[in-house]
């Protein structure tokens, strides 16, 4: 699933593309993919982008009149820019003659190109909103903390406001903002920090290094995406990569210790940390955790994201 560096370096390359550009019209290839009803899409067509916003790991695109598309890509959503006017622009996604790929959801078509929506395998969990004003941005915000916009304590209590495993504590949007499975393992593995540990417990010193893993991995994520897609759009955002140190790694050396990384895995995710790392040499047995992980994790996507039906 995108995550805060992969969202922020998304919005970078649509600021450069389409911010003060015109929509010109929005086709959509799956009944599933518009969550909302009013104002009707097409009350976005022939108006200007005028903003992007990041709410949590969702896409705020803001259209004159206040009006505001907001995308979700949940887990397998991707985008793609095609540079160009009409001429540019993919084939028309109702038309009966030809069949759009199964995988394209939606074209958006600007004056100066087209933006388009994918998304892996046969499950539609990407959601797209438009809503009226502040008031209707506000209601997709799942509210967790940005953590680019507090300090060490504004942090910590957010953190220890209950007590939930860390790994849990920082995936939860309402908590905190943007990040996801794939940069919670490296968050933890940079802190030396057990992805099961409670927040309750942790001592101020601990919490200190959370925090600043927690901007330091991010923002060198961000640099590192920035750096990859250069000029171009970004178009391999992946929740595995290369320069990764723990997630997606199972089994392959730690690159601090040179230990086998190990993994937790629990409903439809999974964990992966160093034990020599970040658990003083203890092995963390699925089995023996399930109890506190069912009591402590989210059962589906939606859950995790704190979506309800509808949204």
């Amino acid at each position: 699933m995108p995550e805060l560096p992969d969202i922020t370096v998304y919005i970078e390359a649509l600021e450069k593309r389409v911010l003060n550009q015109t929509l010109e019209r929005v086709q959509l290839a799956s009944p599933f993919l518009l969550r909302t009803a009013t104002p009707p899409i097409s009350s976005v067509e022939g108006r200007k982008i005028v903003q992007l916003r990041r709410l949590g790991k969702r896409i705020g695109f803001g259209l004159e009149k206040d009006l505001w598309l907001v995308l979700h890509l949940m887990i397998a959503g991707r985008l793609h820019w095609k540079e160009g006017g009409s001429k540019g622009s993919p084939r028309n996604l109702s038309s009966k003659t030809s069949k759009p790929p199964k995988n394209h959801l939606a074209a958006f078509q600007f004056n100066n190109g087209t933006l388009s929506l994918t998304e892996a395998g046969t499950k539609r969990r990407a959601s797209l909103h438009l809503v009226q004003g502040e008031a209707g941005l506000q209601l997709l915000n799942p509210g967790g903390l940005e953590i680019f916009e507090t300090d060490l304590k504004g942090f910590a209590k957010v953190l220890q406001s209950s007590n939930h495993t860390l790994k849990r504590a920082l995936t939860d949007p309402r908590m905190f903002s943007g990040i996801g499975n794939a940069y919670s393992d490296e968050i933890l593995f940079n802190a030396r920090l057990s992805p099961i540990a409670l927040t309750q417990k942790l001592t101020s010193e601990e919490v200190e290094r959370l925090f600043d893993s927690t901007r330091g991995t991010l923002t060198q994520w961000m640099e590192l995406l920035r750096a990859e897609s250069g000029d171009g759009f970004p178009e391999k955002v992946t929740a595995f990569r290369p320069g990764m140190a723990v997630h997606g790694r199972y089994h392959q050396p730690c690159p601090r210790c040179g230990n086998k990384i190990q993994r937790i895995r629990y409903a439809s995710n999974e964990t992966n940390y160093c034990p020599t790392c970040q658990t003083a040499g203890k092995l963390l047995a699925d089995r023996a955790l399930s109890r506190l992980l069912r009591a402590d994790w989210p059962r589906t996507a939606d859950e995790l994201e704190g979506l309800t039906p509808g949204q």
